[in-house]
This record gives C-alpha cells, sequence and structure tokens, in this order.
C-alpha cells in the first residue's frame, strides 16, 4: 500500500473514492512525511504498545503507527471514511477500526480488552473544535493511560502548557497540568495538512504523572474553584467565586480563606499556580465541613 504521507497518494485516494472533507468534522488530513515521524517518535511508540488513534481519517498517521505498535485501535466517527480505511490498512492485522464517536467510546473497557488493563498510549490529529473535551474526557475518565501525544491549534497546545500570569494561561492549563506533563514537540504550519487549515498547529505529548503534582481533599471542588475563577477573567477570585452557580461560599469566607493563603483581597485567578489552587480548595472544603 503506498504510504499516505506523500500528497499524491492521498490525492489518489481521496478521487478514488470520490471523498467530500466535512466540515462539521474538522477533516485536515497531514500530508508530511517528517511530522509523521516526529509524531511516531515523539510518541514513544513500541511493539510492546496499544496505541489508541483519535479521528484516523483516511489512515496516514495509522499505517505508521501500525508498523511501530503492536496493536492499533482506530476510533473514526465519519461513516464515509470506513470503507476508505479497509482499503488503506488491508496490509496490517494488528489494527482495529471503530465507527464511533470518540466521547461515547468506553475506553477504559477498550483498554481492558485489548491491554489487559495496562497503560495505552493515545495518538492523534484532533479536530480543532473538539481538542479540549476529548483531552480532558480521556484524563477525567482515569483511563490507564501512559501519554497522549496529538496535533492541535498551536494557540491551545501554547495554552495548556503556560503558567499563572499570562494571557493564554487558564482552567485549560491547569487541568492539563494537573494530570501530565506538556510538551509540545512540533510545530506544524497550515501546509501540512489537506485542506489547509486558517491556523498553524502544533504536536503535544502530554506525559502522565504517576501522582498528581497537589493531592487534595476535593478534586471535583477544585476544579470548580478553577473553572469559576476563569470564567469572569477580569473579576477579582472573591467576585469570580462568590459569583459562580457551581459554588457556595459567602464572599467573607472566599476573603478568609485568601487572607489564610497570606493573599490580598483583590487577587485575580489568573494569579494563583495548582498548588494555590489545592490549597485555596482544601480550606474552603474544612470551612464547609466546619
Amino acid at each position: 500500500m503506498a504510504t499516505l504521507g506523500i500528497p499524491q497518494n492521498t490525492i489518489e485516494v481521496l478521487q478514488k473514492y470520490k471523498f467530500n472533507f466535512q466540515k462539521k468534522f474538522g477533516q485536515n488530513f497531514l500530508i508530511d512525511t517528517h511530522v509523521l515521524d516526529k509524531i511516531i517518535s515523539s510518541a514513544n511508540v513500541t511493539k510492546e504498545d496499544m496505541v489508541l488513534e483519535i479521528g484516523p481519517g483516511i489512515g496516514t498517521m495509522t499505517q505508521y503507527l501500525a508498523e511501530n505498535a503492536r496493536k492499533v485501535v482506530a476510533v473514526e466517527i465519519d461513516k464515509a471514511l470506513i470503507p476508505i480505511l479497509e482499503d488503506t490498512l488491508q496490509e496490517y492485522d494488528n489494527v482495529k477500526v471503530i465507527n464511533e464517536d470518540i466521547l461515547k467510546v468506553d475506553i477504559r473497557a477498550l483498554a481492558e480488552e485489548e491491554n489487559g488493563g495496562k497503560a495505552i498510549k493515545v495518538v492523534a490529529n484532533l479536530p480543532y473544535y473538539i481538542t479540549t473535551p476529548i483531552i480532558m474526557g480521556l484524563f477525567e475518565s482515569h483511563v490507564p493511560i501512559d501519554s497522549i501525544t496529538v496535533m492541535v491549534q498551536k494557540e491551545v497546545a501554547d495554552r495548556m502548557q503556560v503558567g499563572p500570569g499570562t494571557k493564554d494561561y487558564g482552567a485549560l492549563s491547569l487541568a492539563v497540568q494537573y494530570y501530565a506533563k506538556p510538551e509540545i514537540v512540533a510545530n506544524v504550519p497550515p501546509n501540512c495538512f489537506m485542506p489547509r487549515p486558517n491556523v498553524g498547529s502544533a504536536v503535544i505529548r502530554l506525559t502522565r504523572h504517576s501522582e498528581p503534582p497537589v493531592v487534595v481533599k476535593d478534586e471535583k471542588l477544585m476544579f470548580r474553584l478553577i473553572r469559576a475563577s476563569f470564567n469572569q477573567r477580569r473579576k477579582t477570585l472573591v467576585n469570580g467565586l462568590n459569583n459562580s452557580p457551581e459554588l457556595c461560599f459567602s464572599k467573607e469566607e472566599i476573603a478568609k480563606a485568601l487572607e489564610t493563603m497570606g493573599l490580598s483581597q483583590t487577587i485575580r485567578g489568573e494569579a494563583l499556580t495548582l498548588e494555590q489552587f489545592g490549597e485555596l480548595s482544601d480550606i474552603l472544603y474544612d470551612m464547609k465541613r466546619k
């Protein structure tokens, strides 16, 4: 089978099947073998690994993964791509294609069935409109994951790895860094895709922490605090948390918690580190318990 990372081969497959790109699925296929090599090497895929690929498209990266992994499970939402994948992946007996929406797949059961419950590696060229729900879904479901290596919009990759006090810092940065160590491994210009997206992209590798960097009494509470403090970025933390329908703390309680931490009453959420959000969460948790 011809390598699909070469643009001419991709065009031939698309013409053969009269394939139409679906805007609603955010389809942009990779046509650059250097980028594909970079993704595979960054993900450290070995013959021991089961890889979950999200959105294989016509199988461009799936071919590379199949060459390097023990087993590849590719989840593709677009029915029109299934016959194409059967064709482009016919030489590989270690690939399983599932026609399903990744957000509805029981990944834990899949890892159990295909990998004996051991940690899997996730590799994907993600549709940009749904990047955050997919990544957060993978982390929050506590599926056994070793790492997630994904192509995302450049600005989203930046957001995942920045720290406090920067304009890109937000709930996504904190959530990703709570679960994993983020590292941008490649920047990818629009001409590496077909059709060309309007924005630059980046490959980011998220290596799962074996233990979260902060241990909190109530993880859900901490994330509610984080979301509330960035929902209204321009407001002080006291007002942001007080206005949130998800929380039930008075201004006095929040002010007292900040005072306990030695922080100013006028501080904004974007100034707090993950550790400080953890501490704030525990103080407020204890207040409610009393």
